[in-house]
C-alpha cells in the first residue's frame, strides 16, 4: 500500500510536469505562427509603403491620393521605424524622430544592428531607396516575447502553489503527529500504572532467587522506559526545554540499554576518546529517543549479527555523531526516502521513527540529520549534526 502511495505521488508529479510542458509547446507554436504572419505582413506593409513612396516622387500623375494615405497609414497608425537606402549609400529614416530621421550616424547604427540581427534588407524600384530596412513593430516584439514571459508565470505559479500545498500538508501532518503522540501517551498512561503495581506487588513476595530478583528489577527498569516514552510523546507538539548536556553521557546510556535488548552477536563499539565530554544544547528525553531509534533501524540491519560503530567529535560549529552499521544498507533510489512519513522496509511499524527524528533534532534542536553513506550488503551510516553550545 505504501508503495502505491509513492508511485501514485510520483505519477501525479509526473503527469503535472507534461500537462505543463504540452501548454507551453502548444502555446509555443501557436505564439510563433501569430508572430511570423505578423512580420510577414508588417513586411508587406513596408514593401506597399516603399512603392507608394517612389511613385508619389517620380509619378508625373496628378492624383497621389492613393499614395499619401498609404504613406499616411505608415506614418500615423502602423509607426514602423523604416530606414532607407539610395544608390549613394544616403539613408532617410521615418518615425525615428525629427532630428533622428536625417542623423546619418544614428541610421548608420540601427542599420548595422538589423544587419548583425540577420535582417534582409527590402529591394526598392527605383533610385530614390534602392534597399529598405525597417525595425519589427513593438506589438511584434512582445508577442515573441509572450512564450518565455508565459513559461515565468508558469513556472512562479507552479512555485507557489507547490510550496503552498507543501506548507499545508506539512501542518495537517503535524497536527496528525502531535494528536496521535499526544493520545498514544494517553493511552499508556493507564496500563503502566497497573503494571507498576503488580511489580511492587512481586517484590513484596519472599524469594531467596536472584535471577526471579534480577527479573523483577528489569521489569522495573523497562517500565521506567515506557514511562519515559509515554513522556516523549506527550512533549509532541509543544517547545521542549533544551539544556547543556555532556553527549557521551547520553550516548552511553542508550548503548548499555540497548546492548542488553539485543543479540549477543551484534556488538556496539565506542572510540577510544570517547570518554573526552562533549557538550551540546538537547532536550535529553527527546534527543535520547531519536539515538535509539538509529539504534533499532541498525539493529534491523543487522540481522541479529554485525557491528555498530559509534564516532562523536566536533568542528568548529557543530557536535558531530556518527552511528554505522554492517547492514544491509539502503538502496541508493531509496535514500530521500528514507525520511519521509510512513516509508519502511518493515513488515511491521508505521515508518515513523526517522521522520519524527528528523523532526527533532532538525525543527527543535536547530541540526541536520542525514545518511553521510550506504552501500548494499556493507552498511550505513547515519550522521547528525548539533549545534555547539
Amino acid at each position: 500500500m505504501k508503495k502505491n502511495f509513492y508511485k501514485r505521488n510520483r505519477f501525479a508529479k509526473l503527469s503535472l510536469f507534461i500537462s505543463g510542458l504540452f501548454v507551453v509547446v502548444i502555446t509555443t507554436l501557436y505564439t510563433n505562427f501569430l508572430s511570423n504572419r505578423l512580420a510577414e505582413n508588417e513586411r508587406n506593409n513596408v514593401e506597399l509603403f516603399g512603392k507608394a513612396l517612389e511613385s508619389f516622387i517620380n509619378s508625373e500623375k496628378e492624383d497621389f491620393r492613393l499614395e499619401q494615405e498609404i504613406i499616411s497609414l505608415n506614418s500615423n497608425v502602423n509607426q514602423l521605424q523604416i530606414i532607407l537606402e539610395n544608390e549613394l549609400g544616403q539613408l532617410e529614416g521615418y518615425n525615428f524622430g525629427e532630428k533622428k530621421n536625417a542623423d546619418q550616424i544614428f541610421l548608420n547604427r540601427e542599420k548595422e544592428k538589423l544587419l548583425k540581427q540577420g535582417f534582409i534588407p527590402i529591394e526598392g524600384d527605383g533610385a530614390y531607396a534602392s534597399l529598405i530596412y525597417f525595425k519589427n513593430s513593438f506589438v511584434l516584439t512582445l508577442i515573441k516575447w509572450f512564450p518565455i514571459v508565459q513559461v515565468l508565470l508558469i513556472i512562479i505559479f507552479i512555485t507557489f502553489g507547490y510550496l503552498s500545498l507543501n506548507s499545508a500538508r506539512r501542518a495537517q501532518q503535524n497536527m496528525v503527529w502531535v494528536g496521535m503522540a499526544k493520545e498514544t501517551a494517553h493511552q499508556l498512561g493507564t496500563p503502566i500504572s497497573a503494571i507498576i503495581g503488580w511489580i511492587e506487588y512481586l517484590k513484596t513476595i519472599p524469594t531467596e532467587n536472584p535471577e526471579q530478583i534480577n527479573v523483577v528489577n528489569e521489569l522495573r527498569n523497562d517500565i521506567g522506559k515506557l514511562e519515559l516514552i509515554a513522556e516523549r510523546f506527550s512533549k509532541i507538539g509543544s517547545s521542549p526545554k533544551l539544556e547543556k548536556t555532556i553527549i557521551n553521557h547520553e550516548l552511553k546510556e542508550a548503548v548499555e540499554y540497548m546492548q542488553k535488548r539485543s543479540s549477543k552477536n551484534v556488538y556496539f563499539i565506542l572510540p577510544e576518546n570517547f570518554e573526552i565530554p562533549i557538550e551540546a544544547s538537547v532536550n535529553k528525553h527527546l534527543f535520547s529517543w531519536v539515538i535509539e531509534n538509529l539504534f533499532r533501524n541498525s539493529l534491523d540491519a543487522l540481522g541479529g549479527k554485525g557491528e555498530i560503530r559509534i564516532m562523536l567529535e566536533k568542528n568548529k560549529k557543530n557536535v558531530v555523531i556518527d552511528i554505522q552499521d554492517t547492514g544491509k544498507g539502503i538502496p541508493s533510489n531509496k535514500l530521500k526516502k528514507v525520511f519521509e512519513p510512513g516509508y519502511t522496509t518493515k513488515k511491521r511499524g508505521w515508518g515513523l521513527g526517522l521522520s519524527l527524528g528528523k523532526r527533532i533534532i532538525e525543527d527543535y534542536h536547530k541540526g541536520k540529520i542525514f545518511v553521510k553513506k550506504s552501500d548494499l550488503h556493507e552498511g550505513t551510516t547515519f550522521r547528525i549534526l548539533l549545534p555547539l553550545v
